[in-house]
């Protein structure tokens, strides 16, 4: 196991990580950005717009300086929203360290998934990078319900090392050598969460709900089979798994954006209203893309696009997925 880990950013998935690690008897040191949420953690020990029935543990240190959170740790954990992560990174001189990624995005300028912004810009070798992934809401990890998650990497090593460090009575860790495969699935279902928000807003009933889900998946997979992942991951926590939780949780962030678009609101001001940054809606615009770039159809991700960032009516972009030329059911 690892033995001192630094926890990059304090939002709601980074505390709950770090009140895992702290459990697994692992010395935890948890970085908070922006000063004024820094001084109400280290306070209060909670954030009342994060997890504020969780307490974290007086034994986890809390920083505001970044050099001094991962100094002479053996394990870097990033909870940076992927937007986010590349500036971060740019600040950080590390050396032989293992990263382990927790955001779930694909960066808008570059089209990269986090493993390969996090190589390029610490040149880490490949196989000290991984990424966890999987059906894990914040809120229920840090009340210790149980979940299963995916540590996907290159390294079978140091998946087996995430493994021990991470799991316990309450959080089991799976290993995938298929890091494609886990990062896009963790990505792209969000893409279908938001869908999943429009039509709960619109009031759908469970048939919407189990058609949007299937053939969102298809769509997912097609797409990241063309990027070179398995097919079989996307059968797996990181798809199946994280999609149906996504989609159906009311914890959902992704989910709550698209219900207050279903029912009206303008994106601006639901994304305003919001404490938490919401992955799916910059996911949307990469996915939107690289299914250009790959020539892979996707329709549902095509009308979340153009609902989210074209004001295309909610209602106008259901039917004309209801009304495309009728085919054989086609999961790949």
């Amino acid at each position: 196991m690892y033995r001192n880990a630094a926890v990059l950013g304090a939002g709601s998935w980074g505390m709950a990580i770090a009140r895992v690690l702290d459990a697994n008897d692992i010395k935890v040191n948890l970085w908070e950005y922006n000063k004024t949420d820094y001084e109400i953690i280290k306070t209060q020990r909670c954030h009342p717009k994060k997890l504020s029935d969780i307490q974290l543990a007086d034994s986890i240190s809390l920083y505001n300086n970044l050099d001094d959170a991962y100094k002479g740790v053996d394990l870097i954990v990033l909870a940076i929203p992927s937007q986010y992560l590349r500036a971060v990174l740019k600040l950080m001189d590390v050396k032989n360290t293992p990263v382990v990624n927790l955001a779930k995005g694909i960066e808008n300028s570059t089209h990269n998934r986090m493993s390969e912004v996090i190589h390029q810009e610490l040149r880490l070798p490949q196989e000290l990078i991984s990424t966890l992934s999987g059906p894990s809401h914040a809120e229920e990890v840090a009340a210790d319900i149980p979940t299963a998650i995916v540590a996907g990497g290159v390294s079978e090593e140091v998946l087996e090392k995430i493994q021990r460090s991470f799991s316990n009575n309450n959080l089991r860790v799976y290993k995938s050598t298929d890091l494609i495969g886990v990062e896009l699935g963790g990505s792209l279902k969000n893409i279908i969460a938001i869908a999943a928000g429009i039509c709960h807003g619109l009031k759908m009933g469970d048939n919407t709900m189990g058609a949007l889900i299937t053939r969102g998946l298809a769509e997912m997979s097609r797409l990241g089979i063309s990027m070179g992942a398995q097919a079989d991951t996307f059968a797996g926590l990181s798809g199946i798994g994280d999609l149906i939780t996504t989609c159906m949780s009311r914890h959902s962030r992704n989910r709550f954006v698209g219900e207050h678009i279903g029912m009206g609101e303008k994106l601006d001001d639901i994304l305003a209203g919001m404490s938490m940054i919401a992955e799916g809606v910059k996911t949307t615009q990469s996915g939107y893309e690289l299914a250009k770039k790959h020539d892979v159809e996707m329709p549902i991700t095509t009308e979340v696009y153009e609902v989210l960032f074209n004001n295309k009516p909610p209602e106008i972009a259901l039917g004309e997925l209801m009304r495309r030329e009728l085919k054989s059911e086609v999961w790949q």
